[in-house]
C-alpha cells in the first residue's frame, strides 16, 4: 500500500501559538490555569493539557476569584470580555490574530453604518465569538441558497465577512450570489479565510488526484477538518474523517492501492505517524510526501507572556 501524506497538513501558527500560550502560563503561573471552552478543537491535545494543569470550562462563573483565565483560539464575544473584567479575571487572549482580524474588519464596517452579512456556520465558537464583537446589525448565512432570502434595511449599506475555516469554493459561490444580488456590498472576498486553512484544502485537492481514499485526521467539531474531507470527497473518492487511529475501520482501506493523508489544522502530527503505524499492521505500507508549501508563518506572544518568548 502507497501512503502518501499531504504537504503541509496538522498545526497552523494560530494553533502552535494557543497551545503555547497554555504551557508557556502554566510555566509562569503554575496550576492550575482555566481556559474558556477547548483551547483548539482536538482531545488529544485538550486532555494532554489538562494532565498539565490546564482546567477547561464552559463559563467564566465557573472559574474562581483571582484565577488566570485563557481565551480559546475561536475568539470571545465583547459580552465575555466583559464579564472577565468585572470578575477581575486576569485574562491571557489566545485567540487566533487572523480571527482578530475578522473582528476588527466586522466593527469598521458596522461604524461605517452598514449591516453585516456574516458567511459561517451557526454555532460554532468562532461565529459566537465574531457576532458579539459587531455592534449592529448582523446576519448569518452559510450557504449562497440563503442569500435570496436575506431581509436587510438598505441594500446600499451592506459589508460581508467570513469565518476563517470554511471552504475556499463554497465562501467563493457564497460572496458571488452576495454580489450579484447587491452590488454594492463590500467585503474583503476569500481573504478571511486563513493561509492555512487554503494551504490545506489546497493541498487535500492535490492528494485525492492521487490516491483511492483519504484519510483526514481531525475532530468531528473541528471546522477545517471537515471541509478536508468534504473537499476531498468531491473529487471522487472515498474521504473519512479520523479522530485517531483507533478509530481507523479497515475495510475503508481494504483493496486500496494508495491511501492518502492529511491532518485539520489543530490535530498533532503525532495522530498522523500513530495512524500510519495502524496502517503498517494492516499492509506493508510505502510512505512517501507530495511536495507542497512549507508555513514559516509565526504568531507574537500575548504581552503578559512576551518575556517567556525570549
Amino acid at each position: 500500500m502507497r501512503v502518501v501524506l499531504a504537504q503541509p497538513r496538522g498545526f497552523c501558527a494560530g494553533v502552535e501559538r494557543a497551545i503555547d500560550i497554555v504551557e508557556r502560563a502554566l510555566e509562569k503561573y503554575g496550576p492550575p490555569i482555566y481556559v474558556r471552552h477547548e483551547i483548539v478543537h482536538n482531545r488529544h491535545v485538550v486532555e494532554r493539557l489538562r494532565a498539565k494543569g490546564a482546567h477547561f470550562v464552559d463559563e467564566l462563573d465557573e472559574i474562581p476569584p483571582g484565577s488566570v483565565t485563557i481565551f480559546s483560539a475561536h475568539g470571545v464575544s465583547s459580552a465575555v470580555q466583559d464579564a472577565a473584567t468585572e470578575r477581575s479575571l486576569p485574562v491571557i487572549d489566545a485567540t487566533c490574530p487572523l480571527v482578530s482580524k475578522v473582528h476588527s474588519e466586522g466593527q469598521r464596517y458596522a461604524a461605517q453604518g452598514r449591516e453585516i452579512v456574516l458567511v459561517g456556520h451557526a454555532g460554532h465558537p468562532e461565529i459566537e465569538g465574531t457576532m458579539g464583537r459587531i455592534d449592529g446589525k448582523v446576519h448569518l448565512i452559510s450557504r449562497a441558497e440563503e442569500v435570496a432570502g436575506l431581509k436587510v434595511s438598505n441594500p446600499h449599506k451592506l459589508a460581508f465577512i467570513t469565518q476563517t475555516t470554511l471552504s475556499v469554493d463554497d465562501t467563493k459561490a457564497v460572496i458571488d450570489a452576495l454580489r450579484q444580488r447587491f452590488p454594492d456590498i463590500v467585503g474583503p472576498d476569500t481573504k478571511d479565510i486563513c493561509y492555512a486553512t487554503q494551504n490545506r484544502q489546497r493541498a487535500v485537492r492535490e492528494l485525492a488526484q492521487q490516491v483511492d481514499v483519504v484519510l483526514v485526521v481531525g475532530a468531528a467539531n473541528s471546522s477545517n477538518s471537515n471541509r478536508l474531507r468534504e473537499i476531498a470527497a468531491e473529487q471522487g473518492v472515498k474521504a473519512y474523517l479520523v479522530a485517531d487511529a483507533d478509530a481507523l475501520d479497515p475495510t475503508w482501506v481494504k483493496g486500496a492501492k494508495a491511501v492518502g493523508i492529511t491532518a485539520g489544522a489543530s490535530a498533532p502530527e503525532e495522530l498522523v505517524q500513530n495512524l500510519i503505524a495502524r496502517l503498517k499492521q494492516l499492509s506493508e505500507v510505502e510512505c512517501e510526501k507530495l511536495p507542497g508549501i512549507t508555513e514559516n508563518v509565526r504568531f507574537r506572544m500575548p504581552p503578559e507572556l512576551a518575556e517567556t518568548a525570549g
